[in-house]
């Protein structure tokens, strides 16, 4: 099959790619990956509540053998399961859990698609160990195009041993993240965007972040609005009307999603109908013992 083929079904059976997917397939999200290499001033990850749905919080993040077993254990109870990605708690480029988990599930479920989220500090580098582990699907979130910009939205980036901040920081997120999704393309991989809406901050920015992006030819766009949170939690988020404006902007240059949950580290189903995986669990194990006792 061709690259071009592959790609129709990856997106067509992913849920963050295709609307009408999102209705029929499901995705397990592993919580792990808790090491993070850049600071977003918007992102906060040390708590955690089970009725809270955003990215970077997990219940608890997990090994890769307790990783491998859970991924066994859902696939037996949820027949719609099409997808099993990495989105935190950190970043999975920053933890080598991510190439070892990834490479376990391909090898026992080459049929799944395999997907992971990334900053993108650390793509270009380790696009060749995605490729190695299966993973066929990133996420990229970029917030700007300039460096003047990407030094208001991160705080610092931690890139080959050494910290750094500002305009400094700025310069390595926004060369790596852009250079990283080129190469991301040109080796066959299908990609989504996701951009943070922060009103009064990168505004100006999002249609140049769409262009650019569809000229490289990334798949499609998630314009998410700012959850108000740690240096940003003063900030209003951005209002539907807003969003859906800035949507119609952008969508000359690039397909947009429009059904966005902003999942949690360890989601698990279809979206906005996620399953509680330590339940899942729970029902698994019992149902094992009752087998035992009959």
């Amino acid at each position: 099959m061709s690259v071009i083929g592959k790609n129709k079904n990856i997106i067509e059976s992913h849920p963050c790619f295709s609307k009408e997917a999102h209705h029929k397939f499901g995705r397990i999200h592993l919580p792990v990956a808790p090491a993070c290499n850049i600071q977003c001033r918007y992102c906060i990850r040390k708590y955690d509540c089970a009725n809270e749905s955003r990215p970077g919080i997990t219940s608890k993040v997990m090994s890769p053998s307790d990783a491998l077993d859970r991924v066994r254990v859902l696939l037996e109870r949820n027949d719609n399961i099409s997808v099993i990605g990495i989105a935190g708690p950190g970043d999975p480029l920053a933890n080598e859990s991510t190439f070892e988990v990834m490479a376990a599930i391909h090898k026992e479920f080459p049929e799944l698609t395999l997907c992971v989220s990334t900053n993108g500090l650390c793509l270009p580098e380790r696009l060749e160990d995605l490729m190695r582990s299966g993973v066929r699907s990133l996420t990229i979130t970029i917030n700007a195009v300039t460096e003047e910009m990407a030094e208001k939205i991160y705080s610092w980036a931690l890139y080959k041993g050494r910290r750094y901040s500002g305009r400094e920081a700025a310069k390595y997120i926004v060369s790596n993240q852009w250079r990283g999704l080129r190469n991301a393309i040109d080796a066959g991989f299908v990609v989504k965007i996701n951009t943070v809406f922060i009103p009064g901050v990168n505004n100006a920015e999002i249609p140049l972040i769409a262009w650019r992006a569809g000229e490289i030819g990334a798949d499609i766009m998630n314009l998410m609005p700012l959850i108000p949170q740690a240096e940003f939690e003063n900030f209003d988020r951005p209002s539907k009307q807003a969003i859906d404006k800035k949507r119609d902007e952008c969508s000359g240059y690039i397909p947009q999603m429009t059904h966005c949950r902003q999942c949690r580290a360890d989601a698990c189903g279809v979206l906005g109908e996620d399953k509680d995986m330590e339940l899942e669990m729970l029902n698994s194990q019992i149902g094992e013992e009752y087998c035992e006792m009959l």
